[in-house]
């Protein structure tokens, strides 16, 4: 079957592809082997709308049958990532290699010495997309992704939360900023305070289409500033639940609070009738965490791939 490809145009083609992750994954058994269509809302509203990393128009292509079902996504996330979406149905060698070759077309960043480069997210068992990229030049990179799982019918190990600290839900507005404050510390612990650039942003973390605040869960000490949060996601047509993100401001580590507002979450999701519960681990530090710690132990282990280009004349 021919595809024919075109990039992303308007909204609808965003309802379009949030219902097609949501059929790939079902057809991959609830793993991510492709976005969960939480990450691809995240991109939208937080990684373009607050870190300014790609456009829709420009760094989102679709594949579509005669009959304009998709069958295939490529898109980026952060500077230079790239991530490959196929439905089960249509992936070939043809297909795979020619989304590979439009990612380097269009989809890498600048790495210095007159060159471009960028990366491909691949699961170490996948020996015909591993084969595309080694026939192709790219080689692995030391960026490692897990993507964790655990049945929301295991059961939740409770825990005390430490004293001084109340968790709950999200406040109204009011409390926007300290939540917001408590992100950059958590993500920014050595950059300067005169880099903060205000609370707004979170307008357009509370627009995503799945956004619930009482499922945005926070850690807080008596005069309510916010010391710990995780952000769950639930999509109800999936069953499925999505943390991300998850931090502690630096002064207040170490204190299991990370650990109290994601059991928090995890009950509430239960509480919605959630199948499964999901979360991202990058280091020794959060896998011990959402894995030993949080029941988060089937997990399916994604690399990156890197490839470094000649900035083509006129790029």
């Amino acid at each position: 079957m021919k595809l024919i490809m075109r990039n992303y145009r308007c909204d609808s083609d965003y309802r379009r592809i949030r219902d097609f992750l949501r059929d790939v994954f079902f057809k991959n058994n609830y793993w991510e082997r492709s976005w969960h269509v939480n990450r691809f809302d995240y991109w939208r509203w937080h990684g373009i709308e607050n870190m300014g990393h790609g456009r829709l128009e420009t760094d989102v292509f679709i594949w579509e049958t005669p009959d304009k079902n998709i069958a295939a996504v490529l898109n980026r996330e952060g500077p230079g990532s790239v991530w490959l979406q196929i439905h089960p149905q249509y992936r070939t060698q043809e297909l795979e290699e020619e989304m590979i070759n439009v990612a380097a077309e269009h989809l890498t960043v600048p790495a210095g010495n007159g060159q471009q480069r960028h990366h491909i997210w691949v699961d170490p068992d996948d020996n015909l997309r591993l084969s595309i990229l080694k026939r192709l030049g790219y080689t692995k990179s030391a960026r490692v992704e897990y993507q964790r799982r655990r049945s929301m019918a295991d059961s939740i190990i409770e825990v005390s939360v430490a004293d001084g600290y109340t968790v709950r839900a999200l406040g109204d507005e009011d409390e926007l900023p300290s939540r917001s404050w408590a992100s950059w510390r958590a993500f920014h612990p050595k950059e300067p305070d005169e880099a903060y650039q205000g609370w707004e942003w979170y307008h357009n973390i509370q627009r995503a289409p799945l956004y619930r605040r009482d499922l945005d869960i926070v850690a807080t000490v008596p005069d309510g500033e916010v010391a710990a949060f995780s952000t769950v996601w639930f999509d109800k047509i999936t069953g499925t639940g999505v943390f991300e993100p998850v931090g502690t401001v630096p002064e207040h580590q170490r204190r299991g609070l990370a650990r109290a507002v994601m059991t928090e979450g995890l009950k509430r999701l239960k509480g919605l009738g959630a199948q499964f519960a999901y979360v991202g681990s990058w280091n020794d530090a959060t896998h011990a965490l959402y894995g030993d710690r949080l029941g988060f132990n089937d997990y399916i282990i994604l690399n990156a791939w890197e490839k470094r280009m000649p900035v083509e004349s006129g790029n």
